[in-house]
């Protein structure tokens, strides 16, 4: 589905122009998306496949959601801070917003996320760092890439078609690759990481020479 959801984008973008219509199609997909999963989760529940303990009392649930909201805070704050300092540092510089996009302010929305999949790996929660990058590469696509079309249409820049959006493609697809080649496990191991590592860092510095 994300790999779907990628080529459905670009195709969108040809014209390099985000419309409001480009927006509603993505929007929909989202909500197909979350209606899937949802039903989904129902019937594994419902299979018996998430054993969630029903003991847990209500001071216990408390706490757990506290933890949550101030957790999340947290980290929305700290990269709210990074992508302002960041940006008024490129700006600064006179950097093109495109650049900016592409790496600071990339960076900072996505250190919640790095966060939440260290701490996943560190507790070997490993499904839940593939669901956390997953997920969160479809709800960019899918939902931040969308609600700016609906609410101010506008043109996009040719490099983020012409280079940018083949990178996404390129980058989701080897995932798939990567864990459908591993055998029976499925899984990613440290030299998968090594190679991902090595290939945004590659990208990083493509984009930074073509400015």
């Amino acid at each position: 589905f994300l790999i779907l959801s990628t080529l459905i984008a670009g195709l969108l973008l040809l014209d390099k122009y985000l419309s409001f219509y480009d927006g509603l199609i993505l929007l929909t997909l989202l909500i197909l998306f979350l209606f899937y999963v949802f039903k989904q989760s129902k019937k594994d529940s419902l299979n018996g496949v998430d054993d969630v303990d029903s003991k847990i009392n209500n001071k216990e649930k408390g706490k757990t959601w506290l933890l949550l909201i101030v957790s999340l805070l947290i980290l929305i704050s700290s990269a709210k801070l990074v992508v302002w300092g960041g940006t008024v540092l490129a700006s600064t510089f006179g950097v093109p917003e495109l650049i900016i996009g592409l790496t600071v302010v990339a960076l900072g929305t996505s250190l919640p996320e790095l966060a939440v999949s260290i701490s996943s790996a560190l507790k070997k929660q490993h499904e839940m760092v593939i669901g956390n990058i997953i997920g969160s590469n479809l709800f960019n696509i899918l939902a931040v890439l969308a609600i700016p079309g609906l609410i101010s249409p506008g043109a996009v820049d040719a490099s983020a078609i012409d280079r940018d959006f083949y990178m996404v493609l390129a980058t989701s697809i080897a995932l798939a690759v990567l864990v459908l080649s591993s055998g029976a496990k499925q899984q990613l191991t440290r030299w998968h990481g090594i190679l991902l590592l090595l290939t945004f860092i590659a990208y990083q510095y493509v984009v930074f020479t073509a400015h």
